[in-house]
């Protein structure tokens, strides 16, 4: 018989990247898993059951505003990411070089959410009152390399949106030429935002991404998104035969439900599920978090199994972390989340207020570092 920390016992415990799906249980040690299904006359200091919930490996959300300063789009991750099941959560260019070093103390290490950083080609990432990337002389590739090479591991990649709203009087061209260079000097993938195919074509900004660059805002009402005439753009699927990824960067502008089912139907599910949940969303009713984002993907046809996987294993490999997040096993982290599917929910509602029957997962318990929150 042995003694441990936590138990948690749920009706049903999903690992994707096991393939797991079953009712049972999980030991928790020193802020570790310890055992999945351990003998019935195992012990603990402390045991909670949840018969009526489904337990996954902590959620990733790969494309947020996690910054508890210095971010105009920024929220405290503790606050509005963790209580709603997302244990690790990757900034969409919240810092620059900058203020680089300000941001990792602060939040990074400061917080219990796992944080990681996209940071913006721009010096000064989200801090300034106009566009991030309104003058190209703060688009700085020598400094962004060194900030990188400074973070190591804790910077992930390079974030870009090429966007009006984001470039403002600049050139998305040369925008995303000095973030490329920066990208290939230190070996990091993009987080990218493509321009209105009107300035500048798809086929054009495509073609410059490489495998493992991530395209998010993907599911925007045409013209703005992949889909035109009711199927996902040629060169889109080209992109995706290549090695870049789809992201769904929901935010306020970014998920329309007839350009997702129109996706859906084509074969062209996200590679990763995400909220862009920024300073706008605090507050919001209902509340815009991950699990009311992976259910209207549910309510769009997206497979249940496949959504599990676009916000756990699969984000999870995409910044890297695949050794310790995204998965239950023995010796990984205890970071796990349990939620429950309410039927009768507040309705799904995209970003043009079309709504969609269905139910909604909820966060009914997030562990983070085998240490319940609340």
């Amino acid at each position: 018989m042995s003694a441990f920390d936590l138990l948690i016992r749920s009706g049903r415990i999903v690992c994707p990247r096991s393939g797991r799906d079953a009712p049972g249980t999980i030991a928790i040690q020193d802020g570790l898993i310890a055992a999945i299904d351990p003998p019935d006359d195992t012990t603990a200091t402390r045991t909670l059951d949840f018969p009526d919930t489904t337990l996954l490996p902590g959620l990733v959300d790969l494309h947020a505003h996690p910054a508890k300063s210095g971010s105009k789009y920024g929220v405290d991750p503790d606050s509005e990411f963790l209580p709603r099941g997302v244990t690790t959560v990757l900034s969409q260019g919240d810092a620059g070089a900058d203020n680089w070093a300000e941001y990792r103390d602060e939040t990074i290490h400061g917080s219990r959410t796992r944080v990681r950083l996209a940071i913006s080609i721009s010096r000064h990432g989200e801090a300034p009152d106009r566009p991030c990337l309104d003058d190209l002389d703060w688009l700085d590739v020598d400094a962004c390399v060194a900030a990188i090479q400074d973070g190591g591991p804790l910077i992930w990649g390079i974030a870009i949106n090429c966007s009006r709203a984001s470039t403002g009087r600049s050139d998305p061209r040369l925008a995303l030429d000095r973030a490329l260079a920066a990208a290939r000097a230190t070996d990091r993938p993009l987080l990218y935002g493509l321009r209105q195919p009107d300035d500048w074509s798809f086929a054009d900004q495509l073609e410059l991404l490489r495998p493992g660059d991530v395209v998010t805002y993907t599911y925007r009402r045409e013209p703005l998104g992949i889909v035109a005439a009711g199927h996902v753009r040629p060169e889109v699927i080209a992109a995706r035969e290549r090695g870049v990824l789809f992201d769904v960067g929901h935010g306020m502008t970014s998920l329309d439900f007839n350009e997702l089912e129109a996706a859906l139907g084509d074969g062209f599910p996200p590679d990763t599920i995400s909220t862009d949940g920024y300073a706008r969303h605090v507050g919001s009713v209902p509340q815009h978090d991950l699990p009311r984002t992976m259910s209207k993907l549910l309510a769009a046809g997206m497979p249940e199994n496949d959504i599990f996987q676009a916000v756990t294993s699969r984000p999870a490999s995409v910044l890297g972390l695949a050794d310790t997040v995204g998965g239950l096993r023995p010796g990984s982290p205890a970071d796990l989340t349990l939620l429950a599917f309410h039927d009768d929910s507040a309705p799904l509602v995209d970003v043009h207020e079309q709504t969609r029957p269905g139910g909604c997962w909820e966060a009914v318990l997030t562990v983070c570092g085998g240490e319940p929150v609340g």
